[in-house]
């Protein structure tokens, strides 16, 4: 596999604007990221220009705290789907996990992975908030609620991925693993990488691209 595909092309800052979208988009299809990973407002945009290549769509459901209702995350996740979108990354309620209500978190997951049909689910555990055992548990129940993917962090809260937190995550869970947060050079992505990531959400994937390139050539 392509180093590119490993990489989640993100932009979720709120005053990312159309042109912005409109270059992730065309820089994800230059270089063939796996997704382009986009607020659901600019979900049917990015389908439009991305319509015809291998990227995907990817949006964030119940964004970045987690504490949407249920039957709110679906909604979001059913309208996403029906914009163009084809991977979802759903923050999970983590005050209820904190509070060890684990079958509502486990109903929560199911909910949206109904409504995301049989597309890829990621969730997203926020690590940065977790004990080690709130990160194994939470890793356990997403993988028992059907998802594709845990996800370390929104990149929102006070740290990102780290090598640690992604073997526990891939051995917790048995699912693939998406590091993201704070991920910004060739480095911290074959760190990820080594470590278990499947997947990288980063920012910064035409630059990290763009330096392999250099160092390597095309082929990458």
């Amino acid at each position: 596999m392509k180093i590119a595909k490993y990489i989640d092309h993100t932009l979720l800052k709120a005053y990312a604007s159309d042109k912005e979208i409109e270059i992730l988009c065309r820089e994800a299809m230059q270089y063939g990221f796996a997704s382009v990973c986009v607020n659901p407002f600019w979900v049917s945009s990015a389908a439009k220009i991305l319509r015809g290549s291998n990227v995907k769509v990817c949006t964030v459901i119940g964004f970045p705290l987690g504490y949407n209702k249920r039957h709110v995350k679906a909604y979001e996740t059913a309208v996403a789907l029906q914009d163009g979108a084809r991977e979802f990354d759903m923050v999970m309620n983590i005050g209820a996990l904190k509070s060890r209500l684990f079958d509502e978190v486990q109903i929560d997951i199911e909910t949206v992975r109904r409504a995301a049909r049989e597309n890829i689910l990621k969730v997203i555990i926020e690590t940065f908030y977790l004990t080690e055992e709130e990160k194994v548990k939470a890793c356990q129940i997403a993988a028992a609620a059907g998802a594709d993917f845990v996800k370390t962090s929104t990149g929102f809260s006070g740290k990102g991925a780290t090598e640690e937190d992604v073997r526990l995550m891939k051995q917790a869970s048995g699912v693939k693993v998406k590091a993201a947060g704070g991920i910004q050079t060739k480095e911290d992505m074959f760190k990820m990488i080594d470590a278990g990531a499947d997947r990288i959400g980063t920012s910064c994937g035409a630059q990290i691209i763009s330096s392999l390139e250099t160092h390597i050539g095309a082929g990458v």
